[in-house]
Order: structure tokens, then sequence, then C-alpha cells
């Protein structure tokens, strides 16, 4: 979690137009882009562009990823930073919890159940269709949505993100089997287009306050082929 300083230093690289702009968009894309698809969507110089994606990078905002490829070595990418909290233009997930749950309400998924369920409507939404697939992608999804995500034990088939921000805290507690079953929902549809071949085998709320709460996610079993 940033400090005041850093909150401050975070919201004083975001007062710059641009920059403002360049992180929004990594918002809104919940992926990593290379800086020349950052440049021509905004219709900015890459020189340009790299030069604030660095001082991004310098407040903690954004960090920097390689974009696989099958040959080569593979170009620089960025993406919003696990860590990212910014004092200014947040990442927009507390402010669409509203609608999200006016949606839940809306859909007579009042049940926890329901909740999940609609949840994982709203994931499947939210994965972005142009990521390259596995758990980093749905890492960078969640970073995006301000949750901080990192991954504390990975070997194999098991991987397990810890989530270093709550940004739905104030919600939370109000009614945290609600929001948590939600949440729950949106991170399974994220791993359905995401990460198909994983499944989330548990997920262990916090205190909203505290955060840390636990993401378990395991390889799912191949089917045998049939002969």
């Amino acid at each position: 979690m940033l400090d005041a300083s850093e909150a401050s230093a975070a919201q004083d690289v975001l007062s710059q137009p641009s920059r403002a702009r360049l992180f929004a968009l990594l918002v809104r894309l919940r992926r990593a882009a290379g800086t020349a698809e950052l440049a021509e969507t905004l219709g900015l110089h890459p020189n340009g562009v790299r030069i604030h994606l660095e001082r991004l990078q310098e407040a903690g905002l954004v960090a920097r990823a390689r974009i696989r490829t099958r040959r080569g070595r593979p170009p620089d990418a960025w993406m919003v930073a696990s860590g990212a909290r910014p004092g200014g233009d947040a990442p927009r997930a507390y402010r669409d919890l509203g609608r999200w749950l006016a949606r839940s309400i809306a859909a007579r998924a009042v049940s926890p159940r329901g909740l999940e369920r609609t949840g994982r409507e709203i994931g499947r939404e939210l994965a972005p269709d142009d990521a390259a697939p596995g758990t980093p992608a749905v890492q960078e999804a969640l970073a995006a949505l301000g949750f901080q995500p990192r991954v504390t034990s990975g070997a194999g088939e098991e991987l397990t993100l810890s989530l270093g921000n709550c940004p739905y805290r104030e919600v939370v507690r109000e009614n945290q089997p609600a929001i948590c079953a939600l949440h729950k929902g949106i991170t399974r549809g994220l791993l359905d287009v995401l990460a198909p071949d994983w499944r989330l085998s548990s997920f262990v709320p916090h205190d909203p306050d505290q955060a840390g709460c636990q993401v378990a996610l395991g390889r799912r079993a191949s089917r045998p082929r049939s002969i």
C-alpha cells in the first residue's frame, strides 16, 4: 500500500494530461500493451510516450512487461503495476461496483450463489479479448481493477495470488458476503476467458481494511483423448 508521500507523487505524475491518458488507457485495456500501440491509440509520438511511461513507472503506477512472441527478442510492453493505487484517476473497480450490484439485484440474483453467477458473467465481459492467454493475463486484469495482486506461491499446477488492496472496502463493510461472492464470480469469469486451463480452487476473503485476500488457482486436469 502506498504511503502519503507516494500517493502524492502518483497524483503529481497524473496531473500531466498525456500521462493521465496513458494510465487511463492501460486501466481500460486490462492487459499489457506495447509502446507503439499506446502511441497509435492516443495519437502521440512513440518517443514521447516512452518517456511518459518511464515516468509513470518511477511513480509505481505502471510496470514494464514483455509481449510474448514466437520469434526474436520480445518487445517492451507496459501494464498497470500490481501495486498501483494512485490518488488521481484510480482504477475504476469501486465506481463500477454499484452498477454491477444493481444489475445483480435486477436479475434477482440476491443469494451468494446468484451473485457469484452474475459476477462470473461480468468477469467474462471484463476480460480483454486480445490478451495472451494464461494466468499473467488474469493478474494484469486484477491489477487494472485496483486489487494489487502479487504471486505469493506457485509451483507447477498451483498458484496463489494475494490481493494487496480492496477497492470495494467501503461497500464490503456493509455486506461482505455479498460483495465477496460477486468478486469471486468475477475472478471465475476472468479465468474462463483468460486462463481456461485453470480453475479457482479457493477464494479466502480477509478484512477489507487490511486486504490480503487469497486467490488460489489450480490447473484443470487434462481430459483423456477418445480413441
